[in-house]
């Protein structure tokens, strides 16, 4: 990496959440070997620290993230890119996108791995890869997990661009909001967050796979097993007691 060249994504920790930046505007913060290893580095320090409860993803610039740096061939996408998706899309701690403008190819997958992602009305989303004669293949893997099928097949197909609103009622997205309220709802979010158990939080994108792969009794009878679990727990003990003492429970303070 050419440390000479600045750091091109940022990390900030602050009261139980990490701000993962993505800082290369001049080029629409597209994935070149620097941003994606500096991105990945950060990414992965912030699932590690148990001081951190949410990641929030944001970028700087009219662009959230353009995909690939085609100047460069595009190498990242198909080494350290794939890596960053998983890990997001596996990590215990919930990850919510910011996202502050357009977003291309590659920058979609990176959207669609990441929990809850709010989005501008003004914002665009094209899957351009194939009008350059390439395939989404590996962003298809998060995309397809949360966007529904009819649009997906037309978007990834034409190419064409569509809106924050379109993203929205796809599911590609969480909401799509007027420009000036993304930071406003995206805050919301955060500080909902940091109100529930780290451990039950942690839970949530397992329990959801658990229940999906398996048929409605054997669901249930998992559903009733990991629920007495639950209630039998250190931290629904906490999360009970502070409900009948009308205080916040210890961890809604984040840090």
């Amino acid at each position: 990496m050419d440390e000479s060249a600045g750091e091109l994504v940022h990390l900030a920790a602050h009261g139980g959440v990490a701000t993962v930046t993505l800082d290369s505007p001049a080029n629409r913060n597209a994935l070149s070997a620097q941003l994606v290893g500096e991105l990945d580095a950060h990414l992965r320090a912030s699932f590690a620290d148990p001081d951190v409860r949410v990641v929030h993803l944001t970028a700087t610039g009219p662009v959230f993230c353009a995909g690939a740096d085609l100047k460069a061939g595009g190498g990242p996408i198909t080494t350290d890119f794939p890596a960053i998706l998983a890990a997001v899309m596996s990590s215990p701690k919930p990850v919510v996108a910011e996202i502050n403008g357009h977003v291309r190819a590659g920058g979609v997958g990176l959207v669609a791995a990441c929990d809850i992602a709010v989005a501008p009305v003004s914002a665009t989303f094209a899957f351009t890869e194939v009008r350059l004669g390439l395939l989404p293949a590996m962003i298809a893997v998060p995309v397809s997990r949360k966007m529904a099928r009819r649009p997906m097949e037309r978007y990834f197909l034409t190419g064409e661009t569509f809106s924050g609103v379109e993203a929205a009622s796809s599911g590609l997205v969480t909401v799509a909001v007027a420009d000036g309220e993304v930071a406003s709802v995206t805050g919301a979010i955060l500080d909902g967050l940091r109100l529930g158990g780290p451990q039950a939080l942690a839970g949530i994108k397992p329990m959801l796979a658990e229940i999906s792969a398996r048929g409605i009794d054997d669901a249930f009878a998992w559903a009733r097993r990991i629920s007495a679990q639950r209630f039998a727990s250190d931290e629904a003990a906490e999360g009970m007691a502070s409900f009948r003492e009308r205080r916040p429970p210890r961890w809604a303070g984040g840090g």
